[in-house]
């Protein structure tokens, strides 16, 4: 059986980093995230740039009541951590809005770098059912 090994990330700053990704602009994004980033969400699977990334963001405020349960978090070497929680916000629009989030980081010289980001919307009438 293999060992494990304590975390050493920081989970509140690795949150608030992924938190700020929710609410953050276009230079946000640019300062947090990798030099690429694969992307996964229903309407989109690819990789960006993080300047094409930055890009996504160009509306400050589009999330609002942002709540984020940490369902798992692991660092498989020192320089690689992989979060998943579940999200739940409301929109700008109004819109409440669930998922099950899996993010990926590296850890470069000026701090943790979003490198991998994935969303599945979980669907409000099946969650309030389950």
């Amino acid at each position: 059986m293999a060992k494990t090994k304590p975390i050493t990330a920081s989970r509140e700053e690795l949150l608030d980093i992924e938190k700020g990704f929710w609410t953050g602009d276009s230079a946000y994004y640019a300062a947090n995230a990798d030099t690429e980033c694969l992307v996964a969400f229903p309407q989109m699977a690819q990789r960006l740039t993080n300047d094409e990334l930055a890009k996504t963001a160009s509306k400050p405020n589009r999330w609002r009541d942002l709540d984020v349960k940490l369902k798992g978090m692991v660092e498989p070497g020192s320089d690689i951590v992989m979060l998943t929680y579940e999200a739940h916000a409301t929109r700008e629009s109004g819109e409440p809005y669930a998922a099950l989030v899996s993010t990926g980081y590296v850890h470069r010289a000026d701090g943790w770098k979003m490198m991998f980001h994935a969303q599945t919307p979980i669907d409000a009438g099946a969650e309030a059912q389950g």
